[in-house]
C-alpha cells in the first residue's frame, strides 16, 4: 500500500493541496479548545491530563490529515481517536465502578473485539463507540450514578455527529462544503463531555473497589 497516496475523501476537497479543505481544517481547532479545557479541568490529575493530551493528539492528527490528504494521515487520524477510546474504556470501570486496575484494563481488548466484529459485519469503526456510550449510560443509570446523563448526552451528540459524517458525500450536489466539519465540532463536544465526566468522578469520593474474580478455590 502506498501510504503517501492522495485521498479525496470529503465533499469539500476539490483538488490536492494544503488548503483543499479550509472549513474542515479550521474546525479542527475545536479539538484544540476541547483539549485545553480538559487540561484546565484536570487540575493536575493524571488521568485528566492524559485525556487532554489524547484529545490534543486527535487535533494534530486530524489537522495533518485534512491538510495533506494522505493515507498515512488518515490512519493517524483514526488511530488517535481509537487510542482515546481504548484508554477511556480501560479507565471507565476503575473510575466509575471501582473495579481494580488489574481488571479494569480488560475493557480495552473487549472493545477491540467488539470493533472487529462489527467492522466485519459492515458496522464501521465508529458504531462501537456509540454502543459503548449507550452501555456506559445504561450501567450508570442502573447504578443510580448521576453521571449517566453525561454519557446519554454524549451518545446523542455523537449519533448526530456520525450522521453528519455519513451524509457528507451524499449532499455534495446541494451543499458543496459538505457536512464533515460538523463531525469535528460535535466530536470535540463529545470528547470534552466524557473527559469532564471522568475528571468529575475522580474528584468525587471513590466507591468501594470491586475485587473482580476470586482466586480462592
Amino acid at each position: 500500500m502506498n501510504w503517501t497516496a492522495y485521498v479525496d475523501g470529503y465533499c469539500e476537497r476539490l483538488a490536492p493541496g494544503l488548503w483543499g479543505e479550509p472549513l474542515n481544517d479550521l474546525t479542527n481547532l475545536a479539538f484544540l479548545v476541547s483539549a485545553l479545557a480538559v487540561w484546565w479541568r484536570a487540575d493536575g490529575r493524571r488521568a485528566g491530563r492524559t485525556l487532554a493530551v489524547l484529545v490534543g493528539l486527535v487535533f494534530l492528527a486530524s489537522t495533518v490529515f485534512h491538510l495533506l490528504a494522505t493515507r498515512w494521515g488518515g490512519a493517524a487520524d483514526s488511530g488517535f481517536i481509537l487510542v482515546f477510546v481504548l484508554y477511556y474504556a480501560a479507565k471507565f470501570p476503575q473510575v466509575f465502578l471501582g473495579v481494580r486496575p488489574k481488571w479494569s484494563w480488560l475493557a480495552a481488548p473487549a472493545f477491540v473485539v467488539l470493533t472487529a466484529a462489527l467492522a466485519a459485519l459492515g458496522g464501521g469503526l465508529y458504531l462501537p463507540a456509540l454502543i459503548g456510550l449507550a452501555v456506559f449510560a445504561g450501567v450508570l443509570a442502573y447504578a443510580r450514578d448521576p453521571y449517566w446523563t453525561h454519557f446519554a448526552v454524549a451518545g446523542a451528540v455523537f449519533a448526530l455527529s456520525l450522521a453528519f459524517r455519513t451524509i457528507d458525500r451524499v449532499v455534495c450536489g446541494d451543499f458543496p462544503i459538505g457536512t464533515h466539519f460538523l463531525w469535528h465540532l460535535l466530536n470535540a463536544v463529545v470528547l470534552y463531555v466524557v473527559s469532564n465526566a471522568m475528571i468529575g468522578k475522580e474528584k468525587a469520593p471513590a466507591p468501594n473497589p470491586v475485587r473482580g474474580p476470586s482466586t480462592v478455590g
